[in-house]
């Protein structure tokens, strides 16, 4: 999952995400490219740089520049709490990052975030309760739509945390909070092994199309297959096979075709390495061609689970069905 935190100056974000990071969540902050950017041009550090900088980036590279170069660096098996969200666009590219997300706003009245600023002295802050709702005001709003827009930002938030007492009810707050949360989607058994079977697709060297199958037996990975051209022959991206590379149509010339196709090669690598295929699945990104249909009724497969319906596929299918084999089409 991912939990996002946005908020006033000095309301507690560092907090909340330190209490996070410690319990093994991956801490990001959009402010880092800004940061980042502010090294490269040789200039220190101070809240208004870093405004004007980020406005500067969001008018460069549009008002999500910030949450994009982050979303590249996330990966599906982590928690993460990403800090100074500062634009709804911003909010809207975590959403839509493939994982679960949570949108955190923290506040505090302005005293008490005043008093914590002078308290933590860094550099840049506002020397006074009005320079604050100087500065405040320029962040939360703007017709401007690269500029940040905190008021716009809060409004999206999934839950807020008010941290006005001790940082020891801060952190009550947090914990309950997150023990609520953090539940997560976990793919079914389908979903997991067709995932598996589109990673090995990529491996293809075929130039007209990318196909893979998987085979499991009691929900365990036994054997692998891409299409391609044979073991220690010229692959197809490199001119192994003529048909491919001349882009034949559809269903014409399979007589020149020199790949093997996906499910004969996982069927073949099982047979290579002495693995019986009695009573197995088969995943495949495409249903099997008739050749492949044989092969996995003989093999011993009871069952298979296909994305796409091949080209000319039906015969296959209907064979399959007489023969008794399981076969559905899953995501």
């Amino acid at each position: 999952m991912i939990i996002g935190v946005a908020g006033r100056n000095g309301a507690g974000k560092g907090e909340l995400v330190q209490f996070l990071e410690a319990r093994s969540f991956t801490a990001f902050s959009l402010s880092d490219v800004i940061r980042q950017e502010l090294r490269a041009r040789g200039l220190p550090e101070t809240r208004e740089r870093m405004i004007d900088v980020g406005q500067e980036l969001r008018r460069s590279s549009g008002p999500g520049a910030l949450a994009q170069q982050l979303v590249k660096q996330l990966r599906a098996d982590r928690n993460y709490a990403i800090d100074s969200i500062r634009h709804p666009v911003e909010v809207e590219i975590l959403r839509q990052c493939g994982q679960t997300f949570h949108l955190v706003w923290v506040d505090a009245n302005i005293e008490t975030r005043f008093e914590r600023m002078r308290a933590r002295g860094r550099s840049g802050d506002p020397r006074s309760l009005a320079e604050l709702e100087v500065l405040e005001g320029r962040e939360r709003g703007s017709e401007d739509p690269n500029a940040q827009q905190l008021d716009a930002v809060e409004a999206k938030a999934d839950f807020r945390i008010s941290n006005d007492d001790s940082l020891e009810a801060f952190q009550a707050q947090v914990e309950s909070w997150v023990r609520a949360n953090l539940g997560f989607a976990r793919p079914g058994w389908d979903d997991y092994f067709m995932s598996i079977a589109r990673v090995v697709a990529s491996r293809s060297n075929c130039v007209k199309r990318k196909v893979a199958a998987v085979v499991t037996i009691d929900r365990r990975l036994i054997s692998t297959g891409y299409n391609g051209t044979p073991r220690g022959t010229r692959n197809c991206n490199e001119g192994g096979c003529p048909r491919c590379n001349q882009l034949a149509i559809g269903g014409t010339r399979l007589d020149e075709c020199l790949c093997s196709h996906a499910e004969e090669n996982a069927i073949t690598q099982a047979a290579y390495h002495g693995v019986a295929l009695k009573g197995a699945t088969i995943y495949s990104t495409f249903s099997p061609c008739l050749q492949c249909t044989k092969m996995i009724i003989n093999s011993g497969i009871v069952e298979v689970v296909y994305q796409s319906e091949y080209p000319l596929g039906q015969v296959s299918l209907d064979l399959l069905s007489e023969a008794g084999i399981q076969l559905r089409q899953a995501g």
